[in-house]
């Protein structure tokens, strides 16, 4: 009898810790707000957000002037956050997206193909995010649906004439921020992708304005939407949310009105969150928007293959991680190979490959070249017996995985 007691009284007492809280997640893309113009902006719901959990400057467009340098353009900046890989890998180098490679998955994709029963959702102005970017009912992205999708209402020109002004688009985002809402609130999906576009638009139309920044405190109205949703949820449910917002592109300095190049501030992102972003990569160096999904992933905790995780060209915001910044230079007959370590202890094993089979689905044939200490910060690898034009090299420790290509 006092045994069984004394179980009751464990399981009362501990109980409520064992049942682990459902994680679910929110990602909101607004388009083309520059780090500086969000900051000057006076955004009082965002700043809720930058309070309780993190801001950080971010950036987009790949690594300026090197094989993952990417268009800062507005379908390439979805993908890159969608994929956690740059343009060389995605292969969307401007908003017409004719030939994705899906062979390099989405967020949605990792999700469920790891958890076929968790819902997925889309609230976007614009309809090919989900039709081309996500690859909706594709034979090349398994058929994978959306469980809730809300879009198109851009081609809905009676419930939304297109005016000269642009308005219409402060609309439709407005649409798809209450609906987005609502379905947090009722139907909590586990993972949502919200984009909205207004923003954008007056950028193009007016550059650094009022109209702008009045666009940017739009945006704030609509994620103050979602954020209250999200605060409803956890109040009555056991749910845990993790909120991302986050931009494709910045704008050009002279005046605000363009983008697509590699000046800083047309590379200009930032990410922000409800929870705090806290880790030595975040701490120590300059993240970017493909550390989007492993963030997301390892929240998740969806499991990611190695086959995918050796191509990620993130790094989780979250959780411990050990290695970042690979550099890679070819010598004559060795490889030249640099790292940051991001840990006081560990080892790096260091993988090279000669094929990109990845970019037509297929496995690439990788040999291991050795095992360093992870504090060395330096390898010198012999290539002498293994000649070739390519070489990609991943650098693997416990914690997390980084990529470099090598070409000629």
């Amino acid at each position: 009898m006092k045994k069984l007691s004394i179980l009751v009284l464990f399981c009362m007492c501990f109980g409520p810790v064992i049942a682990q809280r459902q994680k679910k997640v929110v990602f909101i893309i607004a388009d083309g707000i520059s780090a500086d113009a969000l900051e000057r902006t006076d955004v009082p719901n965002m700043k809720k957000l930058m309070a309780k959990g993190a801001y950080l400057r971010a950036y987009q467009g790949g690594e300026a002037g090197s094989y993952s340098e990417s268009p800062t353009i507005s379908a390439v900046g979805y993908n890159n956050v969608l994929t956690g890989v740059w343009y060389n890998k995605h292969n969307v180098p401007d908003n017409d997206i004719k030939d994705p490679n899906y062979n390099y998955p989405t967020i949605f994709r990792l999700l469920k193909d790891a958890f076929p029963k968790k819902k997925i959702a889309v609230f976007s102005s614009w309809q090919d995010n989900r039709t081309k970017l996500i690859g909706e009912n594709l034979a090349q992205t398994n058929y994978i649906k959306m469980d809730e999708a809300f879009d198109g209402l851009e081609l809905d020109t009676v419930k939304y004439p297109h005016d000269a002004k642009r308005r219409f688009m402060l609309a439709i985002d407005q649409a798809v921020s209450a609906k987005a809402a609502e379905s947090i609130a009722e139907r909590a999906p586990d993972l949502s992708w919200v984009y909205l576009e207004h923003t954008d638009d007056m950028g193009h139309m007016y550059g650094d304005s009022p109209e702008y920044t009045e666009a940017i405190q739009k945006v704030d109205e609509e994620v103050g939407q979602i954020m209250a949703a999200i605060d409803e949820r956890e109040k009555k449910f056991n749910e845990d949310w993790l909120l991302l917002v986050t931009t494709d592109h910045g704008r050009a300095e002279k005046d605000g009105k363009g983008h697509g190049g590699q000046s800083f501030r047309q590379r200009s992102a930032w990410i922000l969150s409800n929870r705090p972003l806290k880790n030595t990569y975040s701490a120590m160096l300059y993240p970017s928007v493909v550390d989007i999904l492993p963030t997301i992933a390892r929240y998740m905790e969806i499991p990611v293959p190695t086959i995918a995780a050796r191509e990620l060209d993130g790094i989780s915001l979250m959780g411990e991680v050990a290695i970042a910044l690979p550099k890679v230079h070819r010598l004559k007959e060795h490889l030249d190979i640099f790292w940051t370590p991001l840990k006081q202890e560990g080892e790096v094993k260091i993988w090279l490959s000669t094929t990109n089979n990845k970019k037509t689905g297929k496995e690439d044939e990788y040999r291991l070249m050795g095992t360093y200490p992870l504090t060395g910060k330096h390898a010198l690898v012999s290539i002498k017996d293994i000649p070739s034009p390519f070489y990609k090299i991943v650098l693997e420790t416990q914690d997390n995985t980084v990529n470099r290509w090598v070409t000629e």
